[in-house]
């Protein structure tokens, strides 16, 4: 049986949740591979809206089991209160329907201080628009091999063995930005209380999931934020910790690469960045404010208003390569109804030279202006459309136009948050 990987393919927001529910409906396992609960999905299910930030996707759906696998790391506490609030809107989470992987490594209220710590006391220019949760410095503790765990709440000894090799590295940092010493024993508290709310959902992850795909399973793994915001192959340094793009996915739950069958990349019909960074087809006129305005383009962690831009096809070629994308879901494409204009930048000029990619280096990221295709925009309404014959001429030009820029194929197209407002052309879990 096919199993789908889904990662956003610009810099996140791109409407993963609505695809991932949509999708969750043919799958039997969703797991949940990177990133933190700085990401949010929103998901419109019956007229209910649920943001989730840690939680798969696929909690919402019965008869479905949701993983968070080891490429997360985890903040406990968010986690016990984000399941208490789905709880509390009629959705059933029990250790048969949500497992956290053993070895995934936990956010400490210490991480966010140093979070937000550092990107206050950086100068202008360098800060990195962090939400703050702590995910960078988590993931720090994780490579420096000072992680907390979740098996290490199992045990009181090595909890605090775990404590106090992680102050060793966090107090000095402290001192220097003029931070208090870490309280130890009230952190130690603090994890002690929370652990048998974590516990039990700890599962041996990765195990699982191959007695899943022995027998049968389709396995649906999800990622957060976008592949422009790897930290190997985004907009650096205004990009994540971890690991975006679809490879990661196999070593963020305990999977081979042979697991995945289909890499399925979520796109707006135009383009959005949240935070600091370049962002070559921003738009800072009415058009921008336009775009912004009825694609309600606030953050679902943070509320923060999202910069606004033309669809980006030369950023959509390499985050389809550097992903292995086999098709796109385009979002939002409603959107873009009423324009009489629209434009897709092409290409790049970097000090009068023509580029088809964006480069690396960043100051020659900041230089590059769009080169921009026009493609005549449409005053019928989309919204909601279910069906190619729904769609107005000119909106079925600018998704094929899209394919052929993005050298993709377009395998379904989201026309409102609705789950139901989907235009099916590929079936990604096809055998």
């Amino acid at each position: 049986m096919a199993n789908v990987v889904v990662v956003g393919a610009q810099w996140g927001d791109e409407g993963k949740g609505k695809i991932v529910d949509w999708l969750s409906e043919r799958a039997d396992v969703i797991a949940r591979f990177q990133g933190g609960h700085n990401a949010g999905h929103t998901l419109v299910v019956d007229g209910t809206v649920y943001k989730l930030h840690a939680l798969p996707s696929g909690v919402v759906r019965g008869g479905k089991l949701s993983v968070i696998g080891n490429g997360v790391v985890l903040d406990p506490w968010h986690l016990v209160n984000e399941i208490e609030t789905v709880r509390a809107q009629g959705v059933s989470i029990t250790p048969e329907t949500l497992m956290v992987a053993e070895n995934t490594p936990l956010i400490l209220p210490i991480h966010g201080e140093l979070d937000r710590a550092r990107e206050e006391a950086a100068s202008k220019g360098t800060k990195i628009g962090t939400t703050g949760r702590g995910i960078g410095p988590a993931y720090e503790d994780k490579v420096g091999r000072r992680s907390i765990r979740v098996a290490d709440l199992a045990d009181e000894a090595t909890l605090i063995a775990r404590v106090d090799r992680a102050l060793q590295h966090h107090d000095p940092l402290r001192k220097g930005l003029g931070i208090e010493p870490v309280d130890r024993d009230a952190l130690i508290a603090q994890l002690k209380e929370i652990a048998p709310k974590v516990l039990e959902y700890a599962a041996p992850v990765w195990k699982v999931l191959k007695e899943k795909r022995k027998s049968g399973k389709r396995i649906l793994f999800e990622g957060a934020q976008g592949a422009l915001l790897d930290i190997d192959f985004g907009t650096y340094p205004f990009v994540t910790s971890s690991n975006v793009i679809a490879g990661q996915a196999a070593t963020g739950v305990g999977v081979g690469p042979g697991a995945v069958d289909y890499v399925l990349g979520i796109v707006k019909a135009y383009t959005t960045r949240v935070g600091e960074g370049p962002f070559p087809t921003e738009l800072l006129d009415d058009d921008g404010e336009r775009l912004g305005r009825r694609g309600h383009e606030f953050g679902v962690t943070t509320g923060r208003k999202r910069r606004c831009g033309w669809f980006d096809a030369c950023l959509l070629r390499q985050t389809c390569a550097t992903s292995g994308v086999n098709g796109i879901a385009l979002t939002k494409l409603d959107v873009l109804d009423g324009f009489d204009v629209l434009k897709v930048c092409v290409g790049y000029d970097l000090d009068g030279k023509r580029l088809d990619y964006l480069p690396t280096a960043a100051d020659q990221q900041a230089r590059c202006t769009p080169v921009y295709e026009e493609l005549p925009g449409w005053s019928e309404s989309t919204e909601g459309a279910r069906s190619w014959a729904e769609l107005p001429a000119n909106a079925i030009k600018y998704v094929r136009r899209v394919e052929e820029l993005i050298d993709c194929p377009v395998a379904m197209v989201s026309t409102s948050p609705e789950r139901e407002d989907t235009i099916l052309v590929t079936d990604p879990f096809a055998d």
